[in-house]
């Protein structure tokens, strides 16, 4: 008689108990959509609708996986055990989301692409864009368990303190809803609407509008796990008890009298267990009898406990039929105060005592809550001011509130700490506020002076009709309908030098240098050698001793080294230099060592020049090798000298991706082309140079050409969106047409 539902399949691929499902919506491939299940086995199961074994299983995450959201385009966004959040598309983990220090109980992916949120153990919640954390959320006192999506500005996140807090995308939390009185698991919203739905460890449903509790349903099970709502506004909740049940406002899908009949026979013999404190306070000695339910309750969901032949029962109000409906027996409940049945929690924290305070018979009751170690009478004035209660009942409150607590008072325990991190001042990662560490008066500038890259035409290799130019030579009319720009082939480099001016620099810091530091005339002759043999295409093979001077060079104190990495960058290029440094044999020091310069707070000359020697790697195999060994590390490091807003170095970032985007395009390797998406999408929002902007374009293209996953991606990740405005710039005209070629593919 299940109105409406019948078994269709039972579908098993897990090898322990399953946490988390999902609905991943109809694509071309999967008409009727798949479904995902995530579990206790670490894995994620993928199925079709009409197959009892799963289509594929998607492994990776080293714990529980316990939540589990789709997106457009195919995405898959999961949530687990150990503390990280990983992005899929169809069978593929494209990204890993870390930050949480502890389980991740609750993921949302976002309307607006890109965005997704993820919700923890840790008491935050985190909000992603492109796979970098944007800002986190603090408020909560507990666990965060559940999140629900309002619209593309504003959220709801339920968790273990029994609140339900509203939030705004940028950050600022709007509102807070009390009205459980335990753990909150699961929270849904309505269609096209605000209000929402929440279940919990408190036996209840309750379902709230215009944001208060509008109405209370019990059920015959402690932990209310789940629920949610579909789109006829019928709402589908899961209990501990392994039932599931629709609760409707339609009167055709309104369940039997029988079977109403036995959810309330059901219900009235549920054995509430007073510790719980999901009743409030209970002292049998104190409760009326039956006569007490004569007298009709004041709002739906209201409990009264009345004593009977020596047991107590508990009874809600209903509204819509008149009448209290029983809701259980209270279990050992013979004089359990407090004391022995341990806390009550009320509007998220935990009291010795809730009671509850009718000031006038037919007013409204209010909940005053109260430890032992409060000052009775500072508690009873707290209590009038709240509730605007007339101050000349502070006598009575004070007293009620002594013989109430029989005068039990404790030596002071550590009150509650406010939580650190929240309040006005709290840390969000990610918004400084612009401070970049730009010194006032750059040391390199002044007339003839060196100054590294700063050359009017630091711009990649000068050939004919090579987009990267802009020396005119090339004309774009000619080139109208055919794509110039992307898949590239090969690797850009910095080549622009004049070996003059480093090697005048070079000497004039060394004379400054410390004794420990300073370099011999001969090791400056060394070193102006191996840049004449680097710079000119001379027969010659620059020696071990040159390579072995420059690596002292290299390893000078920061605020002098940048002529030594501007030599370093220009020699990696020559095919010797660069096996040396790439190979097997050192290749890990030499990484370090120019890492260790795009520390975002270091000097931006060593930052652009490292950024440089990089790029400059990928010339020979053994540097391309290199780099896609370490992408990863590269990558995460290169991206955070982002902020410093100079162009040059935006110019080197943009070059660096796209030197990987040329090498990802030849081997096809999906999660290294996902990470050069994040930088380009992460690069987008900060980049001002056009030059930076059009070879951010081309990288893009290259990445997604011949490759359908990583269009998917890329519009996952909302790039279409950012780079719709350069398709109406003027000049140069490259950035207008090369991002009309990306948005063609997208």
């Amino acid at each position: 008689l299940n109105r409406g539902f019948t078994e269709m399949h039972c579908m098993s691929g897990h090898s322990n108990f399953v946490s988390c499902v999902c609905i991943i919506p109809p694509s071309d491939l999967y008409p009727r959509g798949l479904i995902a299940t995530g579990g206790n086995d670490h894995n994620i199961c993928i199925f079709t609708v009409d197959n009892t074994a799963p289509l594929y299983v998607l492994k990776g995450h080293k714990n529980t996986v316990c939540s589990l959201s789709s997106g457009k385009f195919g995405t898959l966004l999961s949530g687990s055990w150990d503390t990280t959040a990983k992005v899929w598309l169809n069978d593929r983990c494209m990204m890993t989301l870390q930050g949480h220090t502890a389980a991740i109980w609750a993921v949302k992916i976002l309307p607006e692409q890109g965005l997704m949120l993820t919700g923890s153990a840790d008491k935050t919640i985190k909000l992603w864009k492109a796979g970098r954390c944007e800002r986190t959320f603090t408020g909560h006192e507990d666990c965060v368990r559940g999140l629900a999506i309002l619209s593309e500005i504003e959220f709801l996140s339920c968790a273990n303190d029994a609140s339900v807090r509203r939030w705004q995308i940028s950050g600022e939390c709007l509102q807070v809803y009390y009205g459980h009185t335990n753990y909150i698991y699961s929270i849904s919203v309505f269609p096209q609407c605000k209000d929402f739905v929440t279940t919990g460890e408190d036996r209840t449903l309750r379902i709230w509008k215009q944001g208060e509790c509008a109405q209370t349903i019990r059920l015959p099970a402690q932990s209310v796990w789940c629920c949610c709502v579909l789109d006829n506004g019928d709402i589908v909740v899961g209990a501990s008890d392994g039932i599931i049940r629709v609760f409707t406002e339609s009167l055709e899908r309104t369940a039997s009298a029988e079977e109403i009949q036995a959810f309330e026979n059901e219900l009235s013999q549920a054995c509430i267990d007073p510790k719980t404190g999901d009743l409030g306070d209970i002292n049998a000695d104190d409760l009326p009898g039956r006569e007490h339910l004569k007298d009709p309750g004041t709002r739906d969901g209201q409990t009264r406990l009345i004593k009977d032949n020596g047991k107590v029962e508990a009874y809600q109000w209903s509204v819509s039929e008149g009448r209290w409906i029983k809701i259980g027996d209270v279990v050992g409940s013979s004089g359990a105060t407090q004391q022995t049945s341990g806390k009550v929690l009320y509007e998220g924290k935990e009291y010795d005592y809730v009671f509850t305070i009718d000031v006038n018979e037919n007013g409204p009751s209010y909940k005053l809550p109260y430890n032992i170690t409060d000052d009775p009478w500072l508690t009873a004035y707290n209590f009038l001011q709240k509730n605007d209660l007339n101050p000349m009942f502070l006598d009575q409150v004070a007293m009620f509130i002594m013989d109430n607590t029989k005068g039990q008072t404790l030596l002071s325990t550590s009150a509650q700490f406010s939580d650190p991190f929240t309040g006005a001042g709290r840390y969000v990662p990610g918004s400084s506020s612009g401070s970049s560490a730009i010194p006032a008066a750059d040391p390199f500038t002044g007339a003839g002076r060196y100054v590294p890259g700063s050359a009017s035409n630091a711009v990649a290799p000068v050939g004919a009709v090579d987009p990267y130019t802009g020396m005119g030579a090339y004309q774009s009319a000619a080139a109208k309908d055919e794509n110039i720009y992307f898949p590239k082939k090969d690797a850009v480099t910095f080549d622009q030098a004049n070996p003059t001016q480093i090697l005048g620099k070079l000497k004039e810091l060394n004379g400054s240098a410390t004794e420990e530091h300073k370099l011999t005339e001969d090791d400056l002759v060394i070193l102006e050698k191996l840049l004449s043999t680097v710079c000119n295409t001379s027969a010659e093979t620059p020696t071990a001793q040159q390579l072995e001077t420059l690596w002292r060079a290299v390893h000078w104190p920061e605020d002098i080294v940048f002529p030594a990495l501007d030599i370093l960058r220009l020699s990696v290029r020559h095919p010797t230099v660069n096996e040396n440094f790439c190979s097997e044999k050192d290749h890990l020091q030499f990484i370090t060592l120019l890492l260790k310069f795009l520390n975002p707070k270091g000097k931006q000359a060593n930052q652009l020049l490292a950024l440089r020697a990089l790029c400059n790697c990928f010339v020979s195999q053994a540097g391309q090798k290199l780099m896609m060994e370490q992408r990863d590390d590269i990558m995460t490091q290169a991206i955070e000298v982002k902020s410093g807003n100079n162009k040059n170095i935006h110019i080197a970032l943009a070059t660096l991706t796209l030197n990987y985007a040329v090498c990802l395009h030849k081997v096809n390797n999906i999660e290294g082309k996902a990470q050069c998406l994040s930088v380009i999408s992460t690069a987008m929002e900060v980049v001002q140079d056009l030059e930076a902007i059009f070879r951010l374009l081309v990288a893009l293209g290259t990445l997604i050409s011949d490759d359908t996953n990583a269009v998917q991606l890329a519009k996952s990740l909302g790039v279409d969106s950012q780079i719709k405005k350069y398709a109406s710039v003027s000049e140069p005209a490259k950035v207008k047409e090369c991002s009309r070629f990306v948005l063609n593919l997208l």
